[in-house]
């Protein structure tokens, strides 16, 4: 299973490279110009958002909620998870409304070139066929916010009953080293159900894009999708946000530092043009890398969607399909469309 997953994998990025290069042009120049707003807010988010009285709000209510549910106060997997919780929080309120707009239409730009049967021919999408897509990308973002917070709420309770049951055999208090572990248990815990609730919601934006159908329908599609298929796209997930994590980092350390270290002028007008410009630059960067993380997950939808469902016992092909009744509700259905031998 893991080498199929690992042969799945490699298959979908080398596919993704071939398109990317294929359509370099349009991926670097409307799709990453589209979403450098959004990249820019992300990063500049770095030295605003510690300031902002926002960040130390979300952060006391955090511990207020961690104190209510008596975890451990020495433990610290709840000291640095509270932290990270409210600085991603912050910065995603911070960059919401380039979300919404800017970032959705990277998105869609990049569904609607790769939705086509032919994309590298195929003339690049004009911005009267970008905008339809965004009304369901948006129906499908408002429903990932309540997916994740489900997902978080799922994880702490998960968490309240371990740690509650654990401490009621009283090792916490006679051994302080089931505290580490019972710490280093919860990250694995909660990590593996944040990552799954992740990727089903990027696959259910890019099964909007694809459909047109948003909404919690995408996320039921895409939860089926995924079935069989999580150690593949966490073998795409996993690379890609480790990139983006060392380009904030750049940031950080490029601009963010050199900010604080000569208050904001960086020894003169000159020096901060060109700090100026070079987080510019990272943040294009980063907006590449937003566009290239679109184009692999829109492969890795196509191979799932092209892919079949295989009994047991090897002899039916199953197609997914989602279908409307004549109230507008709709249902998955598995529809037998080949038999083996």
């Amino acid at each position: 299973m893991e080498d199929s997953s690992r042969t799945q994998s490699n298959i979908i990025m080398r596919r993704s490279v071939y398109t990317f290069l294929q359509n370099y042009h349009f991926f670097t120049t409307t799709a990453a110009i589209l979403a450098f707003p959004y990249s820019l807010s992300i990063l500049v988010s770095q030295f605003s958002v510690p300031h902002s009285p926002l960040l130390p709000a979300i952060h006391g209510h955090l511990e207020a909620i961690f104190m209510a549910a008596e975890f451990p106060p020495s433990s610290k997997l709840f000291n640095v998870l509270g932290f990270k919780i409210s600085q991603t929080v912050s910065s995603s309120i911070f960059a919401l409304p380039f979300t919404l707009s800017f970032f959705l239409l990277s998105k869609a730009s990049v569904i609607h070139l790769l939705k086509r049967h032919n994309p590298t021919s195929s003339p690049p999408p004009s911005f009267s066929s970008i905008f339809p897509l965004h009304k369901p990308l948006l129906s499908t973002f408002v429903c990932n916010l309540f997916l994740l917070l489900a997902a978080n709420s799922t994880a702490f309770s998960i968490l309240f009953f371990g740690f509650h049951f654990i401490n009621g055999f009283g090792f916490f208090s006679s051994s302080p080293n089931w505290i580490t572990f019972m710490s280093a248990a919860g990250a694995v815990v909660y990590s593996i159900i944040l990552a799954n609730a992740i990727i089903v919601c990027n696959l259910a934006l890019v099964s909007s894009g694809m459909e047109k159908s948003g909404g919690y329908m995408a996320i039921l599609k895409a939860c089926v999708l995924i079935k069989g298929r999580t150690l593949t796209a966490l073998a795409l997930a996993v690379p890609g946000n480790l990139v983006l994590a060392a380009i904030e980092a750049l940031f950080h350390y490029r601009v963010v530092s050199r900010v604080y270290r000569y208050g904001g002028g960086g020894g003169g007008d000159f020096n901060g043009f060109w700090m100026g410009l070079e987080g510019v630059l990272i943040a294009y960067l980063y907006s590449i890398l937003l566009v290239f993380d679109g184009v692999v997950s829109s492969m890795f939808f196509k191979s799932c969607k092209t892919g079949c469902l295989v009994d047991q016992e090897g002899r039916c092909c199953y197609q997914i399909e989602i279908v409307a009744d004549k109230d507008g509700n709709g249902y998955v259905k598995l529809k037998n469309i080949e038999e083996f031998p």
